[in-house]
């Protein structure tokens, strides 16, 4: 190779160089801003336990109560993650049953029935409760959920009665389960619910929902606290 081919290849190499470098350079700039240190990221907001939307609902006073008594009961309770709340201010054709995450404030509503003795007409209201035996009535209190069975609703929930006005639920053999009378289609025929004995029934494709989310061990606590 002479000289002059040799200086022309020499040239080329060095702005072959000069030219790669720039071009390495306009890549990382175009990569984007740089990373943001994990100081400068501003803290998440914190969510409250019970969010606003809770708060609001007309069975917050419920929710309340249902609180006072998980802390009343607090030696019977491993599990305060979620509770039930049975809300029979409401009639029977309303989603009553809410299954309340206390944690994250999540709230899964049902429909669910009443005992024929605590409403005998048959309006679709509870008008009273009882603890008597063969009452056919709801009973009003916290409950503990007990073993899920096979019984003749099917798959069922027994539960144990906690306080004085419902402390004969077991016997009584006051459990949730299933039940045809309790469905959209039930109420929208009739404009209500059907009643149980006593028992919290629910909607039969359902059961496995609320028995899932209850499981043993938890608080359902039944009430009806305002002047209707």
């Amino acid at each position: 190779m002479d000289r002059r081919n040799f200086t022309k290849f020499a040239l080329s190499g060095l702005a072959f160089s000069f030219l790669s470098d720039s071009i390495g350079r306009a890549a990382l700039s175009s990569t984007g801003p740089e990373p943001i240190s994990p100081a400068a990221v501003p803290p998440a907001p914190t969510v409250p336990a019970t969010p606003r939307t809770v708060a609001q609902k007309p069975y917050s006073a419920l929710l309340e109560r249902a609180r006072a008594a998980l802390d009343r009961h607090a030696n019977a309770f491993a599990l305060r993650d979620r509770l039930a709340i049975v809300d029979f201010d409401a009639p029977s054709k309303n989603p009553r049953m809410h299954i309340v995450d206390l944690i994250g404030g999540q709230t899964s509503s049902y429909l669910v029935s009443h005992g024929r003795g605590s409403d005998p007409e048959h309006s679709g209201w509870l008008h009273s409760f009882s603890n008597e035996f063969n009452s056919l009535a709801s009973s009003s209190g916290a409950f503990k959920t007990g073993e899920m069975y096979f019984g003749q609703h099917g798959r069922s929930m027994r539960l144990l009665g906690l306080d004085p006005q419902n402390n004969n639920a077991e016997p009584r053999a006051i459990v949730i389960h299933g039940a045809d009378y309790v469905s959209e289609d039930h109420v929208a025929a009739w404009g209500k619910c059907g009643r149980s004995e006593g028992c919290f029934a629910v909607a039969p494709h359902l059961v496995p929902q609320v028995l899932g989310m209850l499981g043993p061990g938890r608080m359902l606590y039944a009430d009806k606290i305002g002047n209707g």
